[in-house]
């Protein structure tokens, strides 16, 4: 993986994905490495570049990769920040125009989850003061005082919207589990690097809010969508997001580092990733997309959660030791060398069915398709593997 990450992923955003005419990054480029003429700039797309160049700098120390960083966190601060209501534009043009003026607290998220991160890479005191910036601004307007938890998105002004959908997939309810989650993983990045009791206080209440409301332990599945008041949504079970959650939290538990919670956390954690191991992984390698109340209802396999089920179940094997979950990650790690890295072309195939068939016409840099899933599974497989070495040669559990 540490092969893939500094030979393959990293080389092909930066020989493909760079604006050279317009700056920035390109907003699309086919699966085939032809970039759309003109195609808009999202704000998650950047923001994601922004913190895997940053984590990969600080994990690897190469100045070429913070050259990256630099030019994404320059972009972002020219183009993507509103000079008049603050936060970040959803999406701006080829030339940096605001486009689609939302503001969404998901990419307000991978903002402070960016530029904490680069920050945390290169001590840049600027990048921590817009980051720390967002975070007060999500505090005033969009924390939900009454019920907990963040409304999911707002005009440029920051008023309420009728629509709050992250994509046409998703349910038009105020509060999703997958804005929530990336919240936190921004809130406990930013965390690392600036102790600050409310944003602490914050974090917390986030984990809290994951283990009291969003997963359901009968189940060990997340709820996905919820009203105001916490009341569930769409009866949906996202293998991906589940394996996702499962280490995320267990991340943000570290960083608070109170042990009592820490042990409610590990429990739920393992839990999520048991029943992602249950019922999603394949033997064949790789975990399935979806299913409802009836089954499985997509056997696909998308390059995002194949990355995540290898750190998750890596995961669940350094809380438990129990083989079965090393030999799921392994297996993933397998499927995806064989069926989703594009050997052609480059960097990893959107989506392939259950038995690893290429499902064609899906981007390799898009809104949605960015470096940050399979770059941050390499980074984290480079670090988990090293201490679980480390640990084995000195004797320790």
């Amino acid at each position: 993986m540490r092969q893939e990450l500094t030979e393959r992923i990293l080389p092909f955003w930066m020989r493909n994905a760079v604006d050279r005419h317009l700056g920035g990054f390109v907003g699309h480029l086919s699966d085939r490495n032809v970039p759309a003429t003109n195609s808009p700039k999202g704000a998650v797309l950047n923001a994601r570049i922004l913190w895997t160049f940053a984590a990969a700098f600080r994990a690897i120390g190469d100045p070429a990769l913070v050259e990256m960083a630099e030019r994404a966190d320059d972009y972002i601060g020219r183009y993507f920040f509103d000079p008049v209501h603050g936060g970040v534009f959803w999406m701006v043009d080829a030339a940096g125009s605001p486009l689609d003026e939302r503001k969404h607290v998901y990419a307000q998220a991978f903002a402070v989850y960016g530029l904490s991160e680069f920050h945390r890479a290169t001590g840049d005191a600027e990048s921590l003061r817009r980051a720390v910036e967002i975070f007060e601004l999500i505090e005033r307007r969009a924390h939900d005082p009454l019920n907990g938890g963040y409304i999911e998105a707002f005009d440029r002004a920051w008023k309420p919207l009728g629509d709050v959908r992250l994509s046409a997939e998703d349910a038009d309810e105020p509060k999703s589990m997958n804005t929530h989650l990336h919240l936190l993983e921004a809130y406990a990045n930013l965390l690392r690097m600036w102790p600050d009791d409310r944003l602490a206080e914050r974090t917390r209440a986030l984990i809290e809010i994951f283990l009291d409301r969003v997963i359901d332990r009968s189940s060990g599945h997340a709820r996905l969508f919820f009203a105001a008041d916490w009341v569930p949504g769409l009866n949906a079970t996202s293998y991906g997001h589940d394996i996702e959650t499962s280490w995320l939290l267990m991340d943000a538990s570290d960083v608070i580092g109170d042990d009592g919670l820490r042990a409610r956390v590990r429990d739920v954690s393992l839990a999520l990733a048991e029943a992602v191991l249950a019922e999603a992984f394949d033997p064949a390698g790789g975990i399935f997309y979806e299913a409802r109340p009836g089954g499985i209802v997509d056997t696909d396999k998308e390059w995002w959660p194949q990355a995540e089920a290898i750190v998750g179940f890596l995961n669940a094997y350094q809380e438990t030791r129990r083989p079965d979950y090393l030999s799921a990650a392994w297996h993933t790690w397998a499927f995806i060398r064989r069926h989703i890295v594009d050997e052609e072309f480059g960097e990893w195939h959107w989506r392939v069915t259950r038995d690893g068939a290429v499902l064609p016409g899906h981007e390799k840099v898009g809104p949605w398709k960015c470096p940050y899933h399979n770059s941050r599974a390499c980074l984290e497989v480079i670090a988990r593997v090293d201490a679980l070495s480390a640990a084995r040669r000195t004797g320790q559990p």
